[in-house]
């Protein structure tokens, strides 16, 4: 088991250092934003980001998890090419349809966000740049499914480093606000397109399948009513926002959620990875145990950086932000727990996609979505805001329960519920003692530093006293400790005889053994590497 998580680690540090180092970028930028756009374009932005969050759902008609599954059942290259043909012709034609619609009521769209015919054209320009962006999935896919994470890595870092770069040229020399976001990404839509292209070409072919199209939407169109209830929870708060609160706060929501959603940073490269991965190795006997594990380490990982950033937040918005943008902070600790929430959904929907029952997604999407829409009307009336990010968070939290409760039902996991119970005390009490024991300070980095450090060591220390780790994963950090000592004492040696014109071979590499063997694996089970 140990041998596939270090594979599923080594995918994920590379896919999320290719997406983290240019997400990272764009936040610490933040302070540059908010200097040249004012609350109210965020709020502008905000709105257009939900035009784009449902229309990326409609162009993809659910045929991006269908791609990913159907393409394990392929035996050869004519059938990988069947069924990419089949799903491009078919996005091809009915997505053509969409974006003249989509050009037509853009007007409609326009009144019903902004009450104003001003930002008509940028609604416009959304949806384009979501009709060209559908068709990267594929070659995105492709090179998951192969695991060139590098390679991966390195377009995801192309894209997202093009897309900042466009976005200061042309918010600050060139002072376009607004349009310069909007057109950055439309420029690099256009790129990444051509650039992606090549990957699929050699799979598509002039055939299409009304069989392999059939299995797709049946596996992929529950998920197109779920993907607009997912989205309805992670929109619903701006749309209802907008009925109820100024256009800055409308922004300094944005702002706030923007920083929440930083937690995201340390799941991006997770999620790349993690399909792939489970399917790859849901034929292999330990495969549940596996999967229980690693919901076990990921939601540690998870809590542990989201009681980190809730504990800084009012701190990290001082030092990023003007002041007119401090109010943001009092929603990022509440948005964390959405995503801590989004994140036991997909540990537990894996259950679903295995045993194709994908039935299930629109019913429990479908169920959060009302309980968001319930909670943002009750809330927002009264709290602002703030109560939207609360009912981001219980919406999330409803997801969860009720894609786990499915899930449960067609591929039952034996989770780690007392060590999932441990996590979440700690996480908890390190935030509250960060919160309490460290005082206000003058200075914004101060207050960081020290509320930072205080998480940083109260929450592993919380989990060694309660007896988190088990016998072999203790034995595998001694072994760990070890093996790096041994290396840098290998090391300074290599460095005195060199010193004194000798040459020394040691052969101390520093590889950590295992002295629990893996279980025996069967060779179905391993992702066909290179298909």
């Amino acid at each position: 088991m140990f041998q596939q998580v270090r594979r599923l680690l080594r995918h994920l540090v590379i896919y999320g250092l290719g997406d983290a180092a240019t997400s990272l970028a764009s936040l610490l930028l933040l302070p540059l934003y908010t200097y040249y756009l004012k609350p109210a374009d965020y709020g502008v932005i905000t709105l257009l980001l939900t035009v784009e969050a449902v229309t990326r759902i409609l162009f993809r008609w659910g045929t991006d998890s269908a791609f990913m599954r159907l393409y394990y059942d392929c035996e050869d290259e004519s059938d990988q090419q069947r069924l990419t043909s089949t799903i491009v012709w078919f996005l091809l034609g009915i997505n053509f349809f969409l974006l003249v619609l989509g050009f037509a009521g853009a007007p409609l769209l326009g009144r019903y966000f902004f009450e104003t015919p001003a930002h008509d054209g940028l609604v416009r320009l959304v949806i384009f740049n979501t009709f060209l962006s559908t068709f990267q999935f594929i070659p995105n896919c492709l090179l998951r499914l192969r695991e060139q994470s590098k390679l991966f890595s390195v377009l995801t870092f192309i894209k997202s480093a093009g897309t900042i770069i466009l976005r200061v040229l042309l918010v600050v020399p060139l002072r376009m606000g607004v349009d310069g976001v909007v057109l950055s990404d439309t420029i690099m839509a256009v790129v990444m397109t051509v650039v992606m292209t090549p990957w699929v070409l050699p799979l598509l072919r002039p055939v299409f399948s009304l069989r392999l199209l059939r299995e797709s939407l049946r596996f992929g169109f529950p998920r197109l009513p779920h993907a607009l209830a997912h989205q309805a929870i992670a929109i619903s708060d701006r749309a209802i926002l907008a009925s109820f609160v100024s256009m800055r706060e409308i922004g300094l929501y944005g702002v706030g959620a923007s920083f929440g959603m930083a937690l995201k940073l340390v799941l991006n490269g997770f999620e790349f990875a993690w399909a792939p991965f489970y399917f790859g190795a849901m034929k292999r006997p330990d495969a549940k145990q596996i999967y229980s594990r690693l919901t076990t380490y990921v939601l540690g990982v998870v809590v542990f950086f989201g009681a980190g950033l809730s504990a800084v937040a009012a701190d990290l918005v001082r030092l990023m932000t003007k002041p007119e943008f401090q109010q943001a902070s009092v929603v990022i600790p509440i948005i964390v727990l959405g995503v801590v929430a989004q994140t036991g959904y997909q540990m537990t929907a894996v259950g679903l996609n295995i045993t194709k029952q994908t039935k299930y997604f629109p019913i429990a999407t479908g169920m959060a979505a009302s309980v968001s829409v319930i909670a943002n009307l009750l809330l927002i009336p009264t709290m602002g805001f703030v109560g939207a990010a609360w009912a981001n968070a219980i919406a999330y939290t409803t997801l969860t329960l009720f894609i786990g409760f499915f899930s449960q039902r067609v591929y039952p996991v034996a989770y780690e519920w007392r060590r999932l119970g441990l996590i979440a005390g700690a996480g908890l009490l390190a935030y509250a003692a960060a919160r309490i024991l460290v005082p206000p300070q003058h200075s914004a980095v101060a207050s960081f530093l020290m509320r930072g450090t205080m998480v940083t060591v109260l929450y592993p220390a919380v989990l060694w006293i309660a007896g988190f780790l088990e016998a072999p994963e203790l034995r595998r950090l001694i072994s760990l400790w070890a093996s790096l000592r041994t290396t840098r004492r290998g090391q300074a040696t290599a460095d005195e005889t060199a010193e004194m014109g000798g040459e020394i071979i040691s052969d101390a590499s520093g590889r950590l053994e295992l002295d629990i063997p893996d279980p025996p694996t069967r060779t179905d089970g391993e992702p066909r590497a290179g298909t």
